[in-house]
């Protein structure tokens, strides 16, 4: 459901094929980072109160979180940013609006990731490898930001749309589009 096509993004973020091969290239330093990543991610979180009270407020709910992040991590490593990409990563990013997750808690929290992969490449790779395993990392996560930046637009405006206060408007449209994605696929089922 995001609005841009995927061409339009991965040229506002400058992803070229090039960026994707090297992405794949570097696939099996940085698929096995993705558990040991995950448990630095949500201990990241963890330090911020309010981050804190959303992710242990229930139990197991940070343990189950575990699993999607590294299938996550895994998947931005596998050189694919396409139509099927895009919507799981706007999925994504209406989730966190509907649960309450901030743009400004978010953003950070991908800049978390970015620091541990590249100190990761830092001590894998060579020298002479590092510039352009940087720069297409850097790319992806460029990508991931957009699409999640992207959903948390539309879930806004929907929100107010609906008359909601612009604080509570991501929550509430992300609840309106999940409703709506529900109906349809009720729809599709029920023929």
């Amino acid at each position: 459901m995001y609005t841009l096509p995927i061409e339009v993004l991965l040229k506002r973020v400058g992803l070229e094929p090039r960026h994707a091969e090297q992405i794949k290239q570097i696939e099996h330093l940085m698929t096995p980072l993705a558990h040991e990543t995950a448990l630095g991610f949500y201990d990241y979180l963890g330090r911020d109160p309010r981050a804190r009270a959303l992710l242990w407020s229930e139990p197991g709910r940070v343990e189950r979180l575990y699993g999607a992040f590294e299938d996550w991590f895994r998947s931005m490593f596998a050189g694919t940013y396409d139509e099927d990409y895009a919507e799981k990563r706007w999925r994504v990013g209406i989730m966190h609006a509907r649960f309450g997750v901030t743009t400004s808690s978010l953003i950070p929290a991908i800049g978390f990731v970015h620091s541990l992969a590249m100190e990761h490449l830092m001590s894998v790779l060579r020298p002479a490898e590092l510039p352009a395993a940087l720069e297409a990392l850097t790319k992806v996560l460029a990508l991931e930001t957009t699409l999640m930046a992207e959903s948390y637009e539309v879930a806004t405006a929907m929100g107010l749309g609906a008359g909601v206060d612009w604080k509570k408007a991501p929550q509430r449209g992300a609840e309106m589009i999940l409703a709506e994605a529900a109906s349809r696929l009720t729809f599709v089922r029920g023929r």
